[in-house]
């Protein structure tokens, strides 16, 4: 999945980093991804540390690593479940068609008229599967995970979803088909998260706490809105010419709230190390970071530099370079 700020090229640098400051052997540790997203992180240490807890604000994020994260033990019927998606008989109008299709008349392109009407049928078989109790939960978060990862495939988009196409692209007029969003398999017990990382920091301890907020005003509600409504298959009008669910904005994207919302995360954190991936084109500068997190125990930085995002060329122009400086922020408190 083309994501923003993900992290899975960076992700080889991270872990070492952490093994660095923390040691080869993390198998006592509990290990926590508090702005999960796809959950990169999360998976690069699971299997490796004791247990995983994972925290997304975002819903589609929550489902993601409820199978990438939660999920361990090996799935009996995977490929008849999957097969059985894929060849479900046609619905010809679902929420997805209705609002997010040119064909039902609603003025958006986000998927071909055929990709949206299936996405509706298997979204609700899902739904009536695990309301009839025919899967369980952890059945129920693979499939849901599968399908938004191959309606991310043949999304009519550049890349997010705060816009789509005009016409219909390649990619976009390929029949979805549903693959199976495969998990590590593991002997561990881990947990996720779908809320406010300054409220459930109170409520979890640990070993290593990674960070990867918001690093600038762009919302991923609003970028990643699409995956979010497949997600949650609720009712609601979808507003404007890109058809926005209501969202909240993050502290972490205001920049007269990021400071306090930020020094409050550190300040109530029970874990001995912390790691911040920011970059040098955030709302805070580096030694914005640096003059925090110092207070806090002892401090160090590593930095490394990496192409640009793509979709930054068009979302934010005030940037021209096709490099960015990422760096990591270390702090043993």
């Amino acid at each position: 999945m083309n994501y923003i700020g993900s992290k899975s090229k960076s992700s080889p640098w991270i872990k070492e980093e952490v093994i660095k400051q923390v040691g080869e052997d993390l198998s006592e540790k509990i290990f926590c991804d508090l702005f999960a997203g796809t959950g990169i992180i999360g998976r690069t240490f699971k299997g490796r540390v004791k247990e995983v807890i994972s925290n997304d604000m975002e819903y589609y994020s929550f489902v993601l690593n409820k199978n990438y994260i939660a999920n361990t033990e090996t799935i009996d019927n995977e490929k008849n479940l999957i097969d059985t998606l894929n060849n479900l008989p046609l619905l010809k109008s679902g929420f997805i068609y209705k609002n997010y299709c040119l064909g039902s008349g609603s003025d958006r392109q986000y998927f071909s008229d055929y990709n949206g009407q299936k996405i509706d049928t298997i979204r609700l078989a899902i739904k009536e599967w695990k309301e009839e109790k025919k899967i369980n939960d952890k059945e129920y978060y693979f499939l849901l995970a599968s399908l938004l990862e191959s309606a991310d495939k043949v999304a009519n988009t550049a890349s997010v979803y705060g816009a789509f196409l005009k016409h219909i692209k390649k990619t976009a007029s390929q029949e979805l088909l549903v693959k199976p969003a495969c998990f590590t398999k593991d002997s561990n017990i881990h947990r996720v998260y779908n809320e406010d990382s300054n409220s459930l920091i109170y409520k979890i301890s640990g070993d290593i706490l990674y960070l990867d907020p918001p690093y600038n005003q762009r919302q991923y509600s609003a970028n990643y809105h699409i995956l979010n409504t497949i997600s949650l298959y609720d009712d609601f009008i979808p507003k404007g010419k890109t058809g926005l669910r209501e969202y909240t904005r993050s502290n972490y994207s205001k920049k007269r709230e990021v400071h306090r919302s930020f020094e409050e995360l550190i300040k109530n954190a029970q874990f001995e190390y912390i790691f911040l991936s920011y970059n040098n084109e955030g709302l805070m500068s580096q030694n914005e970071v640096q003059t925090i997190m110092q207070k806090y125990g002892n401090y160090q930085l590593s930095t490394k530099e990496y192409s640009r995002f793509r979709s930054d060329k068009i979302e934010n122009r005030n940037h021209k370079a096709n490099k960015t400086l990422e760096y990591l922020h270390i702090l043993k408190k």
